[in-house]
Parts: C-alpha cells; sequence; structure tokens
C-alpha cells in the first residue's frame, strides 16, 4: 500500500530515464514525449548543458535564502526583464506563487488607490492555480467545488469579449485590474484574440487598472516569441512564469513594469526557496540554450508543420471539431469526451494528455524536431481515428 496521498489519478507506468524528446520506462519500454511534463521540460530530457550547469551549481551551494544576495538570481532577474521590456523580477517556486503574488499586488496597488475591496476581473474557463486565491481566480467549478468559501473580490467575464469587461467597468468601480492568460492552456488551448490583448491593453491604461498576464504554461518561447503577450506587440504590467522557466527544475516569476513596478516593499512579500542557486541557474542555462539553438523559431515552425499535418491526416474525419495552437502548444477538440486517448497513446508509446474533457492537448519540448513531429502525427492521428470509428 502506497502512503502517497490519493491527489492523482496516476497512468500505470514510471520513466528511469530520458533523452531528447524520448522517455524509457522502468521495462525499458521508450515513449515519445509530446507532453514535457505538461509545458515543463523545455528542453527535453538530459540535455547537456542543463545537466553539466545544475551538477556545476549543486558542487557549490544549493541554497543560501533571499536574506542575502543571489548574484545567479540578479542575472536571471535582468535577463527576464530585458527579454519581456519589463522592470521587476520576483521568484518564487511554481506557477500558482507566481499568480499569488500578481494577485497580492494587485490588491497592494488597489488599497494604494484608497479601494478598500479591491476587485479583479478574470475569465471563464481560466486556470491560476489551486491556492487558495488561484483557485478563486480559476473558471473552473469542478476545481473549486469542495474549497469554499472562495476568496472573495473576483469578478468574471467571457474570454476574448472586451464589452463585458466595459460592461463591468461601468458598474464596478472596486476593479483595480484585468487578469488572463494568452492561451488557455487547462480550458482548451484557448488564444486571446490580439484585437482584445490590446483593447484590454487599452482599458487599462484608461481606467488605471494593472494588466496581468499569466504565461505561466505558455511562455518562454511556447507559442513562437518569448512571451505570448508579445505575438500583440502589448506589455502587460505584470506578467507570471513558472513550468518551463527552469525546465524541470522548480522556479516561477512575477515580472513587473509600469505602474506596478517598485510597489511591493521589503516585508510585503517573499519566497524561502524562489530564486536560489540552482534554480536560478537552471533558468539561465534554459534561456541560453533557447538562445543558441534558435529554438523559438523552432517551436513556430514544427508546431506549425504539426498542426497542418493533423488537420491534413484527420480531413472529413467525423468527430473533429478544431484543430488550434500556436507553436508547440496545440489542441484538438473533438465532439466527446476522450480521456481515453491518454491511455491508448501510452500504450502505443506517445505521452499526451486530455483537457476540458474533450481537447488533446500537446505541449512537446522546444527541442522536438520536425521528423518528431512527423512522428507525433502519424502515431496520433491513427489513435484518434480509431476513437472516433469505435
Amino acid at each position: 500500500m502506497s502512503h502517497l496521498m490519493n491527489t492523482y489519478a496516476r497512468l500505470p507506468v514510471a520513466f528511469s530515464h530520458g533523452e531528447g524528446c524520448w522517455l524509457t520506462d522502468t521495462g525499458g519500454k521508450r515513449y515519445l514525449d509530446a507532453l514535457a511534463g505538461i509545458a515543463v521540460s523545455t528542453l527535453g530530457h538530459n540535455h547537456p548543458a542543463l545537466v553539466a550547469a545544475i551538477a556545476a551549481q549543486a558542487a557549490r551551494v544549493l541554497h543560501t535564502s533571499n536574506l542575502y544576495r543571489v548574484p545567479q538570481q540578479e542575472e536571471l532577474a535582468d535577463k527576464l526583464a530585458a527579454l519581456a521590456g519589463m522592470d521587476e523580477v520576483f521568484f518564487c517556486n511554481s506557477g500558482c506563487e507566481a499568480n499569488e503574488a500578481a494577485i497580492k499586488l494587485a490588491r497592494f496597488f488597489g488599497h494604494r488607490q484608497g479601494i478598500d475591496s479591491p476587485a479583479i476581473i478574470v475569465m471563464e474557463k481560466a486556470f491560476h492555480g489551486r491556492t487558495m486565491a488561484t483557485l478563486s481566480a480559476t473558471g473552473n467549478r469542478k476545481t473549486q467545488a469542495g474549497f469554499e468559501p472562495l476568496v472573495s473580490g473576483f469578478v468574471r467575464v467571457p474570454y476574448n469579449d472586451l464589452g463585458a469587461i466595459e460592461a463591468v467597468a461601468e458598474h464596478n468601480h472596486n476593479v483595480v485590474a484585468v487578469m488572463l492568460e494568452i492561451v488557455q492552456g487547462e480550458g482548451g488551448i484557448h488564444i486571446a484574440d490580439p484585437g482584445f490583448q490590446r483593447g484590454v491593453r487599452q482599458i487599462c491604461d484608461e481606467k488605471g487598472w494593472l494588466m496581468i498576464c499569466d504565461e505561466v504554461q505558455c511562455g518562454m518561447g511556447r507559442t513562437g516569441t518569448w512571451f505570448g503577450f508579445q505575438h500583440a506587440g502589448i506589455r502587460p504590467d505584470v506578467a507570471t512564469l513558472a513550468k518551463g522557466l527552469g525546465s524541470g527544475v522548480p522556479i516561477g516569476a512575477c515580472i513587473t513594469a509600469g505602474k506596478a513596478a517598485g510597489l511591493f516593499k521589503p516585508g510585503n512579500h517573499g519566497s524561502t526557496f524562489g530564486g536560489n542557486p540552482l534554480a536560478a541557474v537552471a533558468a539561465l542555462t534554459t534561456i541560453a540554450v533557447i538562445e543558441q539553438d534558435k529554438l523559438i523559431a523552432g517551436a513556430e515552425a514544427v508546431g506549425r508543420s504539426v498542426r497542418e499535418g493533423l488537420a491534413q491526416a484527420l480531413d472529413g474525419v467525423n468527430g473533429i471539431v478544431d484543430i488550434r495552437g500556436q507553436g508547440l502548444m496545440i489542441g484538438i477538440e473533438l465532439d466527446r469526451p476522450c480521456g481515453e486517448l491518454v491511455a491508448r497513446a501510452l500504450d502505443a508509446g506517445l505521452l499526451i494528455n486530455v483537457t476540458a474533457d474533450k481537447v488533446v492537448r500537446l505541449l512537446p519540448p522546444l527541442i522536438f524536431s520536425a521528423d518528431e513531429g512527423r512522428e507525433l502525427v502519424s502515431r496520433l492521428a491513427q489513435l484518434i481515428r480509431d476513437f472516433l470509428a469505435a
């Protein structure tokens, strides 16, 4: 009997090692990894540069705490600020912690404006995390059920609906921010229209609100730009990162600019582990490899090829609702629940995921090659065809 708390419906497999975009289980079977640990393993598995950097840092010092300067963290903050065109960075350990920091920052900003009960506009089908505040901001009743009372101060509107945001603005004078995922990953791979993003930016400017972009799943080059918001040519006041930032080493970041910068002072927020030397080195190495190997351009090209390949292979197949995505963030929506495809894919040596009940979600490592893209299309298209024909 396992003493693990039963919080996951785990698949009957355990992996012993990996190489590139392939994982090998404890029985010796190999699997093409089209999930990357849920958008985490940016550089795939056993990347030599990452392994060497982590080992070298582990031999020096793992952790000292944020009571002291951490040079690697300072270097990483400078790099992220430059890539995002933003000003300040707070480091933590996960996406929900990064979003928690963003929510606290928005409330802190509101109180400084004299608003006693600051409110944040959030989106339907959003997923921001599982802490109490991020769970409350999330737009999924299934994940919220049983954890009431939820944290107040969130106003929910439909995704990609500027009119709904404007309507809230007319009647709710406690709003201080709008929070959205540029690509809703857990919600089914829905992309914020560039016009919608620019419209939110304009409303936030006019109202004096903060624009918060959750880039936890779509950031770090996955969509074909460093940050998803860069496709629309905007800059938010707050952006959050995690998942792919450390290529498997836990690290999150809350990045600020403009009127959101300079708000937090010593004592307002903190993290014991956040941005420690090991995590910072993993992130710096991840960024360096992405730049050196031109992985962002590769993500855009291979992602487009996979979407086009799936569209061709599944053309005319009854049950396909949509094939959508941006870069290496891809969703295939079916007309029926398809969770059983995950186990079928596992049997076929392929790692995928199903989200929002009916959407096959693909989040391959950024090192995914064109050949591996073709292999993914070949295996997955046949699985989907067989499933829909049953």
